[in-house]
């Protein structure tokens, strides 16, 4: 698929998402269950989630970021691919008053959506920009950590994402990323596939790729934190292709 097109559906994806306050299936977990109870099934506590608005909550994502980026009080944060906030929030009570957190969503709905929460509650510490991942709203050098979940695969251009991430980072910042990889290379009617696009399955690159990007961004000391497998099936239960969720920590 085209990027312009590969951005007009995840776009209006996720515009009805915001809209409808409807839950979206993360591939590696299992669905039709609430926002809060997926949320805990890919990693986040709780009593971490019992302190952040509700409808923040909304069952996306594949895994936890937050959970070991290991923020300080005072920090400044940025998240890549917001939506309505989850990850800002639980941020934003980790670096306090002193700190700030910058969530950045390429849908106009969800940034409203996050703004509208975030107003509600008295968040003071929390700004949502819209912008792309791969041309960041943020200046050189401005921010301590990042953090994203489950939505660098949906760019379409991943490189561009990670050398972005490295310019808006500090010397000695922190990159923590959740995302789906695949174990080998996907077949034709998947990554063509606008559904697949949406499910963050189509644009999941080989696992050694995705960190060579990384790499090549200029980080260092890359590790994969947790890993994951799923699998994606056909008709009749037939297993097409193993996936991998990963938390990936990275140093500028």
């Amino acid at each position: 698929m085209e990027e312009k097109k590969i951005k007009e559906v995840v776009k209006r994806r996720y515009a009805q998402i915001a809209k409808q306050d409807q839950q979206s299936c993360c591939p590696s977990c299992a669905c039709g269950i609430s926002p809060l109870s997926q949320a805990e099934a890919i990693g986040y506590l709780r009593e971490d989630l019992d302190h952040i608005p509700e409808e923040a909550v909304m069952g996306l994502g594949c895994s936890n970021p937050t959970a070991i980026a290991d923020l300080k009080a005072g920090e400044v944060v940025l998240d890549l691919g917001s939506g309505a906030g989850i990850d800002v929030f639980l941020a934003a009570n980790k670096v306090g008053s002193t700190g700030r957190v910058i969530g950045v969503d390429m849908t106009e709905e969800m940034v409203d959506k996050a703004k509208g929460i975030a107003t509600t509650h008295g968040y003071h510490n929390v700004e949502f920009r819209l912008g792309e991942i791969e041309k960041l709203p943020v200046e050189d050098k401005s921010v301590d950590v990042i953090i994203s979940n489950c939505v660098i695969n949906l760019s379409p251009d991943k490189s561009k994402a990670f050398h972005e991430a490295y310019r808006a980072l500090k010397p000695g910042g922190k990159l923590t990323v959740s995302d789906i990889v695949s174990k080998g290379a996907l077949p034709d009617e998947i990554k063509n596939d606008p559904e697949a696009w949406v499910g963050c399955i189509a644009g999941a690159l080989e696992q050694q790729e995705y960190l060579k990007k990384i790499k090549k961004a200029g980080f260092g000391d890359v590790q994969v934190i947790s890993s994951k497998e799923f699998y994606i099936e056909g008709k009749g239960g037939k297993v097409i292709k193993k996936l991998l969720s990963i938390t990936v920590k990275a140093y500028k």
